[in-house]
């Protein structure tokens, strides 16, 4: 599958321009796990880090399912990969874990999010809670920061791939 990436609308209202950019960034992490192996999204090439490109997918399932459902919509959600045992679960990944199964999880996780945002506006406050501080957020603090949270962690990815096989790219 080849994955498709378009710039958001330069012109777009704020709505369609956060959720335009959002997609952007989950389609660039997307694609810098494009042709690789089970093995090679495993890999942990830059060292002393752990950060695999699976345990970074793993951890966007993560972080959509706890600022979409969890706090957006206060869901009663599980942890998917961390456990209290292990806080970076989903970093760490194992000789059987699968691109399937990440990348569909992760999937799921955005759709859910999409589905939940979809039934508020901008300005509109969380119903649930951030699980640390207690605050409440609105809808554009989480879109803006879902866009931080991609793109910080798609430099990551750039070097994980470099390091993998040498691909480049913005």
């Amino acid at each position: 599958m080849t994955i498709e990436r378009s710039e958001p609308s330069t012109t777009a209202d704020e709505r369609t321009m956060l959720e335009g950019w959002l997609n952007y960034h989950r389609n660039t992490l997307a694609w810098k796990c494009e042709g690789l192996t089970d093995e090679q999204l495993r890999t942990t090439p830059v060292e002393p880090s752990t950060l695999s490109l699976m345990g970074l997918v793993r951890h966007m399932a993560e972080v959509e399912r706890g600022w979409f459902r969890k706090v957006m919509a206060d869901e009663q959600a599980d942890p998917i990969y961390f456990t209290e045992e292990d806080p970076d679960g989903d970093f760490h990944t194992t000789g059987t874990d699968t691109w399937a199964e990440a990348h569909a999880t992760w999937r799921a996780e955005i759709a859910a999010a999409d589905a939940n945002a979809a039934r508020f506006a901008l300005d509109d406050h969380s119903l649930g809670k951030h699980r640390r501080t207690g605050e409440r957020f609105n809808l554009r603090w989480i879109y803006t920061h879902m866009i931080e949270e991609y793109a910080r962690h798609n430099g990551h990815a750039d070097l994980l791939r470099e390091r993998i096989d040498g691909s480049t790219g913005d």
